[in-house]
């Protein structure tokens, strides 16, 4: 039974002209929206309920960067292996300050998707946008891993494991979800040009690398048995899982800079993205051998212990060797007038990640030569910090943050 009722027509006359065949459609790559969704007219806009909230319409998940990067300031300062007096009760202050923020930004983030749901859908098919969704994945469990490490102080050891928990669980499904969308969607739906390769791909890969190296935190405190292994062996697999990723991303990005010049000014400072996966994946290491004696047994356990200094000391080689590189690019992008940007928390968490990979090689070998690089790293990330945030807080109170973002400026020389 029809829904709609059939109605009979007329035939044409035969001197009537025949009516158009109706074109085929296009292909999908080559549909104009396939590569980047149309604006919405006004009337969507009114209809998306946008009009509500605008401060929040420009708020994207890049945001979260300022919470990792605070997070990272606490536990990397809890992790120095020196002794410095006051700096665990600073580290406790930044704590509290990364679990507001934390909470501050899940709460915007929470009303642009309920205000701006227009924008929000253009964030996910943005090539540029979208792989920030694994920065809300690395924000949840850096500030749960800094509960763990130094919260405790303040909510006890019992609340400090559990917020710790449901952070990492939350973080970890998060990341693996983003690690598998966002990559689809650069494929199936965002089609960058060729030449546009950028740090901020990796985004969404390192996500498991913080979850190795947090969930490695987590390992002693499951019963021993099945369970702590399986969990021990699970962060391997998330390491391993990150790091491919990450060694089939990062050649394209330094064949876009040497065959298309540098970045943009406003985007120079996520060339220290690439840190994060390297010192992250150092870190992981030397955690995860720490809490491998309690979770497997011989020869497996020692062997990890091997592992942890025979992977990190090459791969921290190559992040001073990159640290080196993108500092330079960053200081002529400083001279040609780079200003602020968001892109500024580029700057802190991988730094972070750097500092507590050095500390982490340093109390596996014992070694001042790996001490001292730890503690100068961490004296840089918190004068980035201190810079990103200061400048962060004057934007959102001058407004100029939370306006609509103006397209970088595109770089022009390359032999300068």
């Amino acid at each position: 039974m029809a829904i709609f009722p059939q109605t009979r027509t007329a035939s044409p006359p035969p001197s009537a002209a025949p009516s158009p065949r109706p074109e085929s459609p296009r292909p999908e790559s080559s549909r104009p929206d396939s590569a980047r969704p149309e604006s919405p007219g006004p009337a969507a806009v009114a209809s998306s309920g946008s009009t509500r909230l605008p401060f929040l319409r420009h708020i994207g998940p890049n945001w979260y960067a300022s919470v990792m990067g605070t997070a990272i300031v606490a536990s990397a300062g809890a992790m120095l292996p020196v002794d410095v007096p006051g700096l665990r009760a600073a580290c406790t202050v930044v704590w509290v300050l990364s679990a507001l923020l934390l909470l501050a930004v899940l709460t915007a983030r929470a009303g642009h998707w309920f205000c701006h749901r227009d924008q929000a859908r253009a964030h996910l098919l943005d090539p540029a946008v979208a792989p920030f969704y694994g920065c809300l994945s690395m924000a949840l469990m850096a500030v749960g891993g800094a509960t763990l490490t130094v919260g405790q102080d303040v909510v006890g050891a019992r609340a400090a494991l559990a917020v710790d928990v449901v952070l990492f669980v939350a973080g970890t499904v998060i990341g693996l979800v983003a690690a598998v969308v966002v990559p689809y969607l650069m494929v199936v739906r965002h089609r960058p040009a060729p030449g546009t390769a950028s740090p901020v791909w990796l985004l969404p890969l390192v996500a498991p690398m913080v979850s190795a190296s947090q969930g490695a935190l987590l390992v002693p405190h499951v019963s021993a048995g099945q369970g702590r292994e399986a969990l021990l062996l699970a962060c391997y697999a998330m390491f391993g899982l990150s790091l491919l990723a990450t060694l089939v991303v990062l050649p394209l990005v330094f064949s876009r800079l040497v065959h298309h010049g540098p970045l943009p000014l406003a985007l120079t400072p996520t060339l220290f993205l690439v840190l994060g996966p390297l010192g992250q994946s150092t870190t992981a290491v030397n955690q995860l051998a720490d809490a491998a004696p309690g979770a497997v047994g011989a020869p497996y356990a020692s062997a990890f212990g091997a592992f942890a200094v025979l992977y990190g000391v090459p791969v921290m080689g190559f992040a001073l060797l990159w640290l080196a590189l993108a500092t330079a690019m960053v200081v002529r992008a400083a001279r040609n007038g780079m200003g602020f940007a968001m892109t500024w928390w580029a700057f802190t968490f991988p730094v972070g990640t750097c500092v507590t990979g050095a500390a982490g090689l340093a109390r596996h070998t014992g070694l001042d030569a790996l001490t001292w690089p730890a503690v100068a790293l961490y004296v840089a990330l918190v004068a980035a910090w201190a810079a990103a945030g200061t400048r962060t807080a004057l934007g959102v109170v001058s407004g100029a943050l939370t306006a609509a973002p103006v397209p970088p400026r595109p770089a022009t020389a390359r032999t300068t």
